[in-house]
């Protein structure tokens, strides 16, 4: 007879609660869940193990004597009600964990191959004009306006801003899975992105279940924060002008880096219909029609009551159009989700032995050699 383990019910409740699993999904899983919930029957080690990779929970929470506070690793940004009324997720966790890692990892890798500081990170004051940090940043950048406009979608124009990013020293990550589980799809209401500051491995992770336009300003605001040096987890979208003074800067940025103000009035005129002018700006800047709906209103161009409505009828307009399904190609989706300027550093140290290949492995989130070396084919490095 197997011996049961003596668990507090409220560790049960508490990883289906951080899980986001119920236990009417879990009861033909765990045919007793119910009398386990109740204190009236305990688990198995084994059925508690399986529990536990049911909920995405360590094991060893299960024996505390209570639920434990888990708080988010770095500030909380978050300013939507829906996101900063809520506890973090795991799967937020996890990925913020795993971005700790990957960041721990490059940073000893950039000191061994002594690469110099990145400059930028920590250059900026919360008392400078925004529209002054957005032009040091697209020079450094070398974010042209006109070349976005040449571009004929917005996946290119997202695809060049991440590539000059990581050109600058920054590793960018974009998914929207937790690690490489397919089954784990992150929850683009809980957070868009987030920035991990610091002077040899900045990084930046975009979510990518929202759209291509809006990650675009999701980059430049977690680019903000690197300027800034201030690490966070965000939810920001240009419409709102958040209490928090950090997050209010941080979009300011943002939206002057990717819509300069004086371009924005140059471009739109009275005598247009809204809804062609922002048709007609946001192919021009390569921004979401949102982020143009804030510019105009903060060119004067429409009042806040326009804004407002526009704004609702854009969200619904961009969720009838939005893609099914992730698609595209494997190794494509494997280099946007760790960064090509991460992968190709683990895949390098890797083949000259510096990294074992069980690091490089859980780094890159992979678990065959083919899927590794294909990698490195693809990123032009000779095994």
């Amino acid at each position: 007879m197997s011996l049961r383990v003596p668990v507090n019910p409220e560790l049960l409740h508490w990883a289906l609660r951080r899980s986001g699993r119920s236990p009417e999904g879990l009861s033909d899983r765990f045919k007793k869940l119910g009398d386990w919930l109740e204190g009236r029957l305990q688990p198995t080690l084994n059925q508690l193990e399986d529990f536990a990779r049911a909920t995405h929970t360590a094991i060893g929470y299960f024996f505390l004597p209570e639920p434990p506070e888990e708080a988010l690793p770095i500030p909380d940004f978050r300013t939507l009600p829906e996101a900063c009324n809520q506890p973090p997720s795991v799967d937020l966790l996890e990925t913020i964990y795993l971005c700790q890692q990957r960041q721990s990892w490059y940073r000893d890798y950039a000191r061994l191959q002594g690469e110099p500081a990145v400059a930028f990170v920590g250059s900026a004051r919360l008392d400078e004009s925004p529209a002054a940090v957005a032009a040091r940043m697209r020079q450094h950048l070398g974010f042209d306006i006109e070349a976005r406009r040449q571009m004929g979608t917005w996946s290119e124009a997202l695809r060049a801003f991440i590539r000059l990013a990581e050109e600058a020293g920054v590793l960018v990550m974009v998914s929207g899975i937790v690690g490489s589980n397919t089954r784990r799809p992150l929850d683009v209401t809980e957070f868009r992105g987030f920035a991990l500051a610091d002077d040899l491995a900045p990084l930046v992770f975009i979510n990518s279940k929202d759209s291509k336009a809006a990650q675009m300003f999701t980059l430049a605001h977690e680019l903000a924060h690197l300027w800034l040096g201030a690490s966070g987890v965000s939810d920001s979208e240009a419409r709102i002008l958040p209490d928090e003074q950090t997050e209010r800067w941080c979009n300011a940025v943002a939206a002057e880096l990717l819509a300069p103000l004086e371009a924005v009035r140059a471009e739109s005129t009275v005598q247009e219909a809204l809804p062609d002018t922002l048709q007609r700006l946001a192919r021009h800047f390569k921004v979401s029609t949102l982020v143009i709906l804030r510019r105009l209103f903060d060119a004067g161009r429409i009042d806040r009551e326009t804004l407002d409505a526009a704004w609702l009828g854009e969200l619904e307009r961009l969720k009838r159009v939005a893609p099914a399904g992730p698609g595209g190609d494997f190794y494509n989706t494997l280099g946007a989700h760790v960064g090509k300027r991460l992968a190709r550093a683990v895949i390098v140290s890797t083949l000259e032995g510096q990294t074992p290949f069980t690091d490089a492995f859980r780094l890159l989130g992979v678990r065959k050699s083919r899927t590794f070396y294909e990698e490195a084919r693809r990123l032009g490095i000779q095994g």
